[in-house]
């Protein structure tokens, strides 16, 4: 007889979980720190960016007295977004015991997929505990010096989630994730992990199409072909392809209301007129359009129906879903949803100034400056990925 099959909507998760939703600044720093410190066996930080200023020597610092206690500690940082960080820093670290590697330096990677980078950000203690977002190790993530921390968010989960998370991280250490020889074989310590007796659906979602991963793009498609209500979309660098602009298109039509949250600051500032030149379509679709005003929206997040939320380092882009190593948790239980709608009910309502046909009124040059980088942004991407070949197998 036939196992029963998981419906598609609940494949891939997990139970037995903890979760909370962890702030951008000091919240996120105070979490990590507070995990690094209680370590027991080993660590695994996966990062994008890491700085050498107040908060990267924080963070190194913490890493080190949990070397200093025997545990083991790997770091893997992105060979491009990180490549300033001082070589004094990582002489420290491997003097400390921490072992350290670059994933996919830009000289000596195998392949020279120069748009294809790590940029998931990810923490796992003990294979118990995880923490992951779109949170990198910086002054500008942290509440420091009188400056508010970029808006962002993460998810600290304990339980069966974390240790998906830590075999992630393992296999991207150990270069298994990628089907060849890690070179040194590292002798990991057996871990039991944690098994709360809390029931919260959470699956680990990745996205690599080098790799033939788009599970974090699917879960959102899944999100808008689902929904039956209503939609929020926080998202810093909001591009979405042709096919998320079908899907979100079909959404509104059925009576979905959907909301975008994107930011009135930007770091990219190409980036900032691009996202403007889809205002005028998300309008004419009937989608709302917020910006968020206060500071540098970094965030990546999106929940529905009060049931469903996916969080991590995935941006609704092109970027994210065909170039990018990316990351998200997804949380499928509607106590947790709930809170996350409310809080981001509240940035829209606190935070945030809505965009209409009426305010949206720029000059003739404006309008042609958003297309222009619009395109230029498309142009980019194609000359950074066309050369882009999935793994065969993978």
């Amino acid at each position: 007889m036939s196992k029963k099959r998981k419906p598609k909507l609940l494949a891939g998760y997990t139970h037995h979980n903890k979760v909370r939703l962890v702030h951008g600044g000091s919240d996120y720093f105070s979490t990590l720190i507070q995990m690094i410190d209680q370590a027991r066996i080993m660590i695994h930080l996966q990062t994008y960016i890491f700085e050498g200023d107040e908060t990267g020597l924080t963070v190194s610092a913490a890493l080190i007295r949990a070397a200093q206690r025997k545990v083991q500690v790997y770091v893997l940082l992105d060979g491009y977004a990180s490549q300033d960080l001082s070589r004094d820093i990582i002489r420290e670290w491997k003097e400390a015991g921490i072992r350290f590697r670059w994933f996919w330096p830009l000289i000596k990677s195998r392949q020279f997929y120069f748009g294809r980078r790590m940029h998931h950000k990810v923490v796992v203690v003990d294979a118990s505990y995880g923490l992951a977002g779109g949170v990198n190790i910086s002054d500008r993530y942290n509440d420091i010096g009188g400056q508010k921390a970029w808006l962002d968010r993460a998810l600290f989960v304990e339980g069966e989630a974390a240790l998906k998370l830590h075999i992630i991280c393992r296999d991207m250490w150990t270069k298994a994730y990628w089907k060849k020889d890690g070179g040194r074989k590292e002798k990991f310590s057996w871990l039991p992990g944690t098994t709360p007796t809390e029931e919260c659906m959470v699956r680990v979602r990745r996205n690599d199409w080098v790799q033939g991963k788009s599970q974090i793009s699917k879960s959102y498609l899944e999100m808008f072909r689902n929904a039956h209500s209503h939609i929020t979309i926080l998202s810093s660098y909001f591009l979405p392809g042709s096919i998320f602009r079908r899907q979100m298109a079909l959404a509104a039509r059925r009576g979905v209301k959907i909301k975008v949250i994107v930011g009135s600051i930007s770091d990219v500032k190409i980036s900032r007129y691009a996202e403007r030149y889809m205002y005028r379509w998300l309008l004419r679709n009937n989608i709302e359009v917020y910006e968020y005003l206060d500071t540098v929206l970094h965030g990546k997040l999106a929940v529905y129906d009060g049931q469903w939320m996916t969080n991590g380092s995935y941006n609704v882009n092109k970027i994210s879903a065909y170039a990018s190593v990316e990351l998200n948790m997804d949380v499928r239980n509607a106590a947790f949803a709930g809170t996350v709608e409310k809080e981001m009910d509240e940035i829209i309502a606190r935070h945030s100034v809505r965009i209409t046909e009426k305010n949206f009124h720029h000059s003739v040059y404006a309008q042609f400056m958003q297309w222009l980088a619009f395109q230029t942004i498309r142009l980019l991407f194609f000359l950074f990925t066309f050369y882009f070949r999935q793994e065969k197998g993978s």
